[in-house]
């Protein structure tokens, strides 16, 4: 049996070439604080989400799947019209009871769902 203590990082891919934008994105408009990476991890960033880590990297194919990130929000209907604002692109999710969530696909074509628990 394993025991988990907590999730530590999630790992999401964009192509090499958006790179950049990906950085942009996730600072700009999802509102992350880069942290330092090691040196071996030469092509992406590190962000702090909580008390979780997201990591950058790139991939030349990434077709889109359902996999996909989940991350608890204090505000799901906010989260949702400041994505809105952005012209993010939705997806919406089966409902769970005692949950509000949906999915949105960043530029690069990962999906991520947050969710608020009621």
């Amino acid at each position: 049996m394993i025991n988990f203590k907590r999730a530590d990082h999630f790992q999401i891919v964009v192509l090499p070439e958006r790179l950049e934008e990906a950085r942009i994105f996730y600072t700009d408009i999802i509102g992350l604080q880069r942290i330092e990476r090691p040196k071996f991890n030469s092509k992406g960033y590190w962000f702090n989400i909580a008390n979780i880590q997201l990591h950058l990297s790139t991939e030349e194919a990434m077709p889109r799947t359902s996999r996909h990130n989940a991350f608890e929000v204090t505000d799901v209907a906010a989260a949702r019209l400041h994505l809105q604002s952005h012209h993010v692109e939705f997806l919406e999710e089966p409902v769970i009871p005692g949950r509000e969530r949906f999915s949105f696909i960043d530029p690069f074509g990962n999906r991520i769902e947050l969710l608020e628990m009621l």
